[in-house]
């Protein structure tokens, strides 16, 4: 049974009005009637240019914004369905990684504290198991206790996502989006990111929907590539087929328009 079942999924955002009071016509069907699944321990990476809805799809299996229709089974159950505790049950198990290094770390807190704040949340721990869990996590992720008490700024943008991938696994979730998770890092150090990943998966026994506008990287590290266009999934296939074999369009358009990365810079 695949871990996370997507069901003509829809979102809608309605533009008649903007934030600052000026009226527009029309509506964006940033997702369109997406259906998909994504299996135990793969990583299923979604590939598309820009404001082709990826990140809007990632947040809506999350339930982190909320979609205008279709249908979210995670492990079998409903979560569009589900009541405020069974969300915040199941939310243990699927956390995201997000592009910006920079701005999904508070500023105002600690290393420790930033780690530590779903633990606090979810599981109750004492300060000192939280410390443990929390060193424990650094040290996965390729950093040291040094780190504990110093503050987000105080890093460079790979250690930053690092912090934000320790976070992410703070509660030993089964399923990740990470969102373009290594867009804003120079190619050297976002081949490090992916190549952690790529580790942790194998670690912890993660599922991830991996999020990109750059076709090599999805096809390094991913074992099936769904490609987005407009709102709708296009094309689905293995990472060989949809690579080496492209049936639509837009994916040929993708692969001859994105520079190579060799894989063996990765």
């Amino acid at each position: 049974m695949a871990l996370v079942e997507v069901r003509n999924l829809t979102k809608i955002f309605d533009m008649s009005e903007s934030a600052f009071g000026s009226r527009h016509a029309g509506e964006v069907r940033a997702v369109d009637d997406v259906s998909l699944d994504i299996e135990p321990g793969e990583t299923l990476g979604l590939v598309g240019e820009s404001g082709s809805g990826k990140s809007t799809l990632g947040r809506l299996i999350l339930r982190l914004i909320e979609p205008t229709g279709g249908a979210i089974r995670f492990g079998g159950n409903d979560l569009l369905g589900a009541s405020g505790s069974e969300l915040r049950r199941h939310r243990r198990d699927m956390q995201i990684i997000f592009q910006d290094p920079f701005g999904s770390l508070d500023p105002r807190f600690r290393v420790e504290d930033v780690i530590a704040e779903p633990l606090i949340i979810h599981d109750g721990l004492s300060r000192e198991a939280r410390r443990q869990r929390v060193t424990e996590l650094l040290r996965a992720v390729g950093l040291d206790e040094s780190a504990l008490r110093r503050y987000p700024h105080e890093f460079s943008g790979g250690q930053r996502q690092r912090i934000g991938i320790a976070r992410a696994l703070a509660l030993r979730p089964k399923f990740i989006v990470a969102d373009e998770p290594v867009s804003a890092l120079d190619v050297s150090v976002g081949a490090q990111i992916v190549n952690l990943l790529r580790q942790l998966q194998r670690q912890f026994g993660l599922t991830y929907l991996f999020i990109s506008h750059s076709m090599p990287v999805v096809r390094y590290l991913s074992n099936r590539i769904a490609v987005m266009y407009r709102g709708k999934i296009v094309e689905v296939g293995s990472t060989a087929q949809i690579t080496g074999r492209p049936q639509h369009a837009y994916t040929r358009s993708l692969l001859e328009a994105t520079p190579e990365i060799a894989t063996a810079n990765l």
